[in-house]
């Protein structure tokens, strides 16, 4: 008997929907935080521990540690969801938050730049398995319908985390200073998600056959490297999304590493750098509640190009100042715009998949997406070397413009209510 024909009877308890799974739900938000707040630790103080602690004068070598992080999670995403489909969600979540348990202790007791690298490459495994699957058994729980507010939710509470966990390191650094006192937070966040996860969590993958069963296509099998080509170019809603999510993180990649050192040039304390660094993902956070249930009703297209020139406008804004009110203005501007986009481009790529390849597609997506990590960091240092910090900026804000266009000529536009 097929899988299509055997999962009504397989699943007869199962529903879709957020009212009907919202303590699965809930709890996965609550793990996402953690997720995120892994991410938080570093995006105020590792930057400068490069550069004052270890003495590395170059900002690319000190941006090293974000494209060891960006490459790693780019690959983890790209083999999450063929593991997902393969070991089940709750599997390869567990796994990540194995894998993410050393990184804090290897911050703090780092002798050298090496071993921060080496976390982060680790960070890049916890959150391209973790962060990924959070979010796909948001998808699975819901249903067709409230996939943006699915992943609105889920990408608020993972980005609040970071903003939040940015504010408090930054906070703990100006009192104790770059390590160990910010960093033991990270700590407490990997074992409480590592717990959770274990003992609380249920697997997703009946959601998915039900979903499957009802759904007015049904796919033929279909393989990881057509999913990949699918994604990658073949369909345009998927390309379009896919170099969109690029370069929202090829200009977060950058913001990560050149905003705290940029910010310090000018003389600005630990504390302030801490509040613009928590801004920008708080701001992008919060607003996703909001931003994720309207492309459910307004459609993806809008809401993308206009957060990417929303983006843009922020950077422009942070490398042609040199105030911290202005500055704050552009991280503002800079949460707002990738709080439009960022849900709306996990379903936009949702919609364009069918439910029997949905992980998949997203794994590519990801892949996609956080290689602008790595491609961000590494080309903004370059041009920070050559140029100047607020060229750097300047530079990616004009891409990030570019491609905000090439999302207003590709994508059709289709609304998320559409099977």
């Amino acid at each position: 008997m097929s899988e299509a024909a055997s999962a009504p009877q397989a699943t007869s308890s199962v529903r879709l929907g957020l009212k009907e799974n919202w303590r699965q739900f809930a709890l996965l938000i609550v793990i996402n935080a953690f997720v995120g707040g892994m991410v938080g630790i570093e995006r105020t103080v590792v930057p400068l521990i490069g550069s004052e602690e270890f003495g590395i004068a170059s900002t690319t070598i000190v941006l090293s540690f974000i494209v060891s992080f960006g490459v790693i999670k780019a690959l983890s995403n790209l083999v999450s969801g063929q593991l997902a489909d393969a070991w089940g969600r709750k599997h390869v979540l567990v796994l990540g938050w194995l894998v993410g348990l050393p990184v804090p202790f290897m911050i703090v007791w780092a002798p050298s730049w090496g071993w921060i690298v080496a976390a982060n490459a680790l960070l890049g495994i916890n959150q391209g398995l973790a962060w990924s699957m959070t979010v796909i058994m948001k998808v699975d729980l819901v249903g067709p319908k409230s996939r943006g507010l699915a992943v609105g939710l889920n990408e608020f509470a993972g980005y609040l985390a970071v903003g939040i966990t940015a504010f408090l390191t930054g906070y703990l650094a100006s009192r104790y200073g770059l390590r160990p006192v910010p960093i033991y937070l990270g700590a407490g966040y990997a074992i409480l998600g590592a717990i959770l996860s274990i003992v609380l969590v249920r697997d997703t993958r009946d959601h998915v056959r039900l979903e499957a069963s009802a759904h007015s296509q049904q796919s033929a099998p279909i393989s990881f490297g057509e999913v990949f080509t699918l994604t990658s170019f073949r369909d345009r809603n998927m390309f379009a999304a896919s170099q969109a999510g690029l370069v929202n993180n090829l200009n977060d990649g950058m913001s990560w590493g050149i905003f705290p050192l940029f910010f310090a040039s000018f003389g600005l304390g630990l504390e302030r750098i801490g509040i613009l660094k928590a801004v920008y993902p708080a701001t992008w956070g919060v607003l996703q509640i909001a931003t994720g249930g309207l492309s459910d009703r307004w459609g993806r297209k809008g809401l993308i190009v206009a957060g990417m020139w929303i983006q843009s406008a922020g950077l422009f804004l942070t490398a042609a100042t040199r105030q911290f009110e202005w500055w704050l203005v552009g991280s503002l501007l800079l949460g707002l715009g990738t709080a439009m986009v960022y849900p709306s481009l996990i379903a936009a790529v949702s919609d364009a998949s069918h439910p029997t390849w949905r992980a998949r597609s997203l794994s590519v997506y990801r892949f996609w997406r956080d290689l602008g990590y790595a491609i961000g960091a590494l080309s903004a240092g370059i041009i920070a070397d050559l140029f100047g910090m607020a060229w750097a900026i300047a530079i990616i804000g004009a891409v990030t413009f570019l491609s905000g266009a090439i999302v207003a000529a590709v994508m059709t536009g289709r609304s998320g209510r559409e099977p």
